[in-house]
Parts: structure tokens; C-alpha cells; sequence
């Protein structure tokens, strides 16, 4: 009785679907609003045929026929040249003047441990052991010669620029994905790597050495620490938005 009394929806239905997809624009107005009204009749017999008859035919076709009208009637816009161009003049300036705020705020807490700690090792080089630890002692050694690391050989350069900027990435995955910890992963990430740098700058300082690293830093690492503030800032944003979720819940 079911399949005798629905069976004709399904066939228009089915022709509709078959027109679409041969001739998208061939469905005239009428004919579009059809579709949807009996998509959802359709999708409501799918329903019934699911719990009362779960491993017939019937139900597998109906599940086929849902499907290829679904893909058809939610089916996004094709991505244009102009869209992509609105994207990046428009949309994504757009997106990062709404982070600046956490931006400067992850660059802050960059910046403050960097400085407290460049100067607490300027005043007192044995500072440098407290902040981090005794496996900084060959280095050090290296900066009392006067030796800089920065200073690569050329048959390693390549070798390590794929250590830096893979360590760069860590980073940079770390206090973006941090947000989920309410931000607090994204804080610690930021301070820790601020006060690691700036005790190195002040171990260097106070042996004239400073002026190596800035160079190096200034050649090497402003784009890749401009994408590790922006992803502390947009870590910064989700840990925001899991705290002050606003209109939406947490889950959304």
C-alpha cells in the first residue's frame, strides 16, 4: 500500500532529478519549487522505509534518490575568479583587522617576558641557568669565546633552515590550536618563547654579541614571527570565544 501510493512522487521526483542534472537551468520556476516540496516528502518516506522496511530494495533506492536531489538542491555556487578576488581585497583584510586586538596582545605577551628576561641576564649572566637550565652551558661557552651559532656554515645552511622553520611551525600550530585550552596553551606558548629569546639576547649583549643575532633575526625570522604572532592572536580569539561564547554556545 505504501509503495502503490507514493510511487508516483518518487518517478516525478526522479524525472526532476534527471532534467537537473542533464540541464541545470532547464527547471523553470514551478518546476524548482516542486522539487523541493517533494524533497521533502520524499525524505519523509525515506524515514518510514528506514524503520519499517530497513533491508529492502525500496529503501535503498528512496536512500539513492535523496541523495542525488540533496547534492542538487544544497549544491554550493562554483567558485569564481571574482569571488577569490573579493576574498583577498576585501574578506580576509577584513578578517585580520578583527584579530588585531588578540594580535597585539599575543605580541605583548611576546614582548614583556623578552624584555624582563634580556635584562635579567644583561645584569646577571648566571640568570641565564635559571631560565633555561643547565643544557644551556655549551652555548654559553661558545658566547664567551665569542663564537655565534648564527654564523652557519654553508654545507648545513640547508639543513638548518628546515630545523628553524620546522620548529617555526611547531610553534606556530602550537599557539593556534592552543585557543581550545581557553587560550592558556597560546599564553604560555607566547611568554615561554619571548623569555627564551630575550635571554639570549641578553646573554649575547653582554658579550657584544647581540648585534649578530638582531641581524639574523631581522634577515630571517620577521616573516615567521608575523605568522606566530597572527596565530597567537587567532588562538588568542578561539580561547575568547570558549569563554565568552556570546550568542553562540561553546559547541558552535
Amino acid at each position: 500500500m505504501f509503495l502503490q501510493q507514493r510511487r508516483p512522487s518518487w518517478q516525478r521526483m526522479e524525472e526532476l532529478v534527471r532534467q537537473a542534472q542533464r540541464s541545470p537551468r532547464s527547471l523553470a520556476g514551478p518546476q524548482l519549487d516542486e522539487l523541493g516540496t517533494l524533497y521533502q516528502a520524499v525524505t519523509a518516506d525515506l524515514a518510514l522505509a528506514q524503520r519499517d522496511f530497513p533491508n529492502q530494495q525500496v529503501t535503498l533506492y528512496l536512500n539513492q534518490l535523496v541523495g542525488r536531489a540533496h547534492t542538487l538542491i544544497y549544491r554550493g555556487e562554483p567558485l569564481r575568479w571574482r569571488q577569490l578576488k573579493a576574498f583577498y581585497r576585501t574578506q580576509f583584510p577584513q578578517l585580520y583587522r578583527d584579530l588585531l586586538p588578540y594580535t597585539l596582545a599575543a605580541f605583548v605577551l611576546f614582548l614583556l617576558p623578552a624584555l624582563v628576561a634580556g635584562m635579567a641576564v644583561a645584569v646577571n649572566p648566571d640568570t641565564i641557568y635559571v631560565i633555561e637550565g643547565p643544557g644551556i652551558a655549551g652555548l654559553v661557552e661558545e658566547v664567551e669565546r665569542g663564537e655565534l651559532w648564527t654564523d652557519i656554515a654553508p654545507g648545513v645552511r640547508s639543513a638548518a633552515s628546515s630545523l628553524i622553520m620546522t620548529n617555526n611551525i611547531q610553534v606556530m600550530f602550537l599557539t593556534f590550536a592552543g585557543g581550545l585550552t581557553g587560550g592558556l596553551l597560546t599564553l604560555w606558548v607566547m611568554a615561554s618563547n619571548g623569555m627564551h629569546l630575550g635571554a639570549i639576547f641578553g646573554l649575547l649583549s653582554v658579550h657584544g654579541l647581540a648585534h649578530g643575532l638582531a641581524e639574523f633575526v631581522v634577515a630571517h625570522g620577521v616573516i615567521e614571527l608575523s605568522v606566530i604572532f597572527l596565530a597567537g592572536g587567532c588562538g588568542l580569539y578561539i580561547g575568547d570565544g570558549l569563554i565568552r561564547p556570546r550568542l553562540l554556545s561553546r559547541k558552535d
